[in-house]
């Protein structure tokens, strides 16, 4: 099973383990989830490679910060990694910009998700800097794999989001507001 734009986005109905720091100090930390039930709305999914390093807190701080962005966008930001929900919840209590978490990060520790979405180097057990976006009939759209060591663009993803979202044809360097090709 590959991953390919214009198809069903893998892995819709595994069951997944969730972490959720806006629930901070309650029993519902740990939650059920399935990409499944996010149809209806636009999914951005990114996967780091490891909880507790250097690049991988940059970009989660970035996405927590244009989380406003995103639900203007009507989508939900999950990410993914293959630590449990336990050593994200640990990461978070102890890094003090990623205690002001607040989209779901994924414990993938059975690598399923990782592998479905083709960024699991299986050798070293952790996932490559994959980015999806998935549209509201759980299609994707689009995708960016990044070696280990480069952080993502946050900018650019939400650039190419919403040239997604126009559902016409944008040019190379296309901004909101500019023309799209008719």
């Amino acid at each position: 099973m590959g991953v390919r734009i214009g198809q069903p986005a893998p892995g819709a109905d595994l069951q997944l383990q969730a972490y959720d720091r806006t629930k901070d100090g309650t029993d519902d930390q740990f939650q059920g989830l399935k990409l499944s039930d996010l149809q209806g709305k636009w999914v951005c999914l990114y996967f780091y490679p490891l909880d507790f390093t250097f690049v991988c807190p940059t970009e989660i701080v970035a996405f927590n910060k244009a989380l406003g962005e995103f639900a203007d966008r009507d989508t939900v930001v999950l990410t993914a990694s293959t630590d449990s929900v336990y050593s994200h919840k640990g990461w978070c209590d102890s890094h003090e910009e990623l205690g002001q978490q607040k989209h779901l990060m994924i414990g993938d520790t059975s690598h399923a998700l990782s592998d479905a979405y083709d960024v699991l180097d299986s050798d070293r057990g952790i996932a490559y800097r994959g980015v999806y976006l998935i549209d509201p009939q759980g299609v994707l759209r689009w995708l960016a794999v990044h070696d280990l060591g480069v952080g993502r663009n946050v900018d650019e993803v939400l650039r190419v989001l919403d040239a997604l979202q126009t559902d016409k044809l944008c040019p190379c360097n296309w901004k909101p507001g500019q023309e799209t090709l008719n």
